[in-house]
Formats: C-alpha cells, structure tokens, sequence
C-alpha cells in the first residue's frame, strides 16, 4: 500500500495537517508538489528529511492542535538548520480531514498524473519484482500482459492492471510519452510487442523509451526478425537491450528490478530535461 493510500485511510478518522513544498530556490532536498502528512502520532511521506523536516512535523503537529489557517513558512537550509544545503524551500501548512477526502484525492492524482508513465508488458517472476519497485516510486504504471489471473492480489492502488489478447495489441492504445519495458512469458510475444512499438515510433514518434530483457544473443536473433519485418537500422537503435544500468551484475528478480529501474528514472529525467529546454 502506498503512503498516498495509507493517508486517504487514515485521514477518514484521523485529523492531519498536510504540508506541501510550494516553491523552492536553489539546492534543497524535495521539489515542488513533495509533501508530508502530519498527524497526532504518525507522519507519512516527506519534505527532505533533516532539521528542516523535524522542524516542519514540530509547527505541523502546533497547528494541528490549534487548528490554525493554512500558512506558508519559509526555511533557509544553512547552519541555522543544520543544513548546508545552501537553498530556500516554502512550506504550506494546512489542517485536513474526513471533510477535505474527496478534494485531495482529486488534488494529489491530479499531482501523479504529471509523473512520467511506464507500461510494463509481462507479470513473470521479474515483472512482479520490477512492479514492487516501482510502484514505490514517483510514476504513473500500466501492468499488461495476455494470460488470465497473473496479477497479484496486492497490486497498488494507482497501478493499471490490464488483460490485453494478443498482447501486443494494448501498443497502439497506449498514451504518447510511455516508457515501455518488454518481458512477457515468450519471445514470441516480446517480438511482437517491440515490432507494434517500432511500428508506432514510425508512425507517431511518441514512446522515449523502448526496453526489452534479454541478453546480446536475444538481441541479435530478434535484430535480424525485425529487419525481416522491414525495420531500419536507425528504427532497431531506439531498442534498448539488454536493460538495466551498467555495473549491477547478477539474475536474480530482485537485482534485475533495481538495475531497470534505475535506468528508468534516468531515461525519465532526461526526457522531461530535454522538454523544458
């Protein structure tokens, strides 16, 4: 369960004060639209952590005992705090309850849907992994796959489970800027899933990221189907794989699912860089 989720139940009984990053200037620990949700007893999420943060919980839980109006503070992060960041960060503080659920539900998914999208094809032993992870991180996450019943139970709250037969036909339907990851339960699907992705670029040149698990070897075999398919060179460079960041070694689910998902969150940082500028 994510903390979003933990909030939104515990916020039904409990009153909290949510505190927000409004607006930052130079280095600081957390950007704008971070947030914390203070109660009496509990604190889920975070403003960066450090002084600054037990500092916020200490005004926070103030004002939730006064139940005071919504204020906006402002923290230098140098030796005052203990911190040597060097920045400014404006906290808002704002006293919230059960009456307050349905517009920060409204509010905070408005917030998620900004996050980069990953469309994970295949729920194997490492999809269920990678989705552990990164159903913990700052992303919008679509679950794919083309055989009944193969999702868990315990799937996040803002994951989208999706049963799509022949699978790769959930390609064309996907929103423009998906990060797609290729690891279905056959090459034969895998195939078919980057082919519709290529076929897509083609056409509309609108998925950063086209990763596919496997080795060199796989690679090779499924270069030379594709090129059969009549896909370019330039076409077959926009294929990463193997995926992963360089210097993770090991098989396992688990260490497969940190090294991809590290590399997703540099390929997400770099396409959204290359948007502002």
């Amino acid at each position: 369960m994510t903390f979003f989720v933990q909030f939104l139940a515990r916020l039904s009984a409990q009153d909290a004060v949510l505190v927000t990053v409004q607006s930052h200037r130079g280095s600081v620990p957390r950007e704008a639209g971070a947030w914390m949700a203070v109660f009496s007893d509990h604190v889920l999420g975070t403003v960066g952590g450090g002084h600054v943060e037990w500092r916020a919980i200490k005004e926070a839980r103030q004002q939730l005992a006064t139940g005071g109006p919504v204020q906006v503070r402002r923290y230098s992060l140098g030796p005052a705090l203990g911190q040597c960041c060097g920045g400014e960060m404006h906290l808002r503080f704002e006293c919230v309850g059960a009456s307050d659920l349905p517009i920060l539900r409204q509010r905070l998914a408005d917030q998620m849907d900004t996050k980069p999208l990953v469309a994970l094809f295949g729920g194997g032993h490492v999809g269920r992994a990678l989705m552990a992870v990164l159903q913990t991180l700052p992303l919008r996450l679509l679950w794919i796959d083309s055989r009944d019943e193969i999702f868990p139970p315990d799937v996040a709250e803002h994951v989208v489970c999706e049963h799509s037969q022949p699978v790769h036909g959930a390609v064309a339907s996907l929103p423009p800027g998906a990060h797609v990851l290729v690891m279905s339960f056959s090459h034969a699907e895998d195939l078919d899933v980057v082919a519709a992705c290529l076929q897509r670029q083609r056409s509309r040149a609108d998925v950063p990221f086209i990763g596919l698990i496997g080795s060199r070897t796989k690679w090779v075999t499924f270069r030379h189907r594709l090129m059969d398919r009549s896909f370019t060179e330039a076409e077959l460079a926009q294929v990463t794989c193997p995926i992963g960041v360089a210097g993770i070694s090991g098989k396992e689910p688990e260490v497969i699912a940190v090294a991809v998902a590290a590399q997703l969150l540099q390929v997400a940082h770099r396409v959204a860089s290359a948007h502002i500028d």
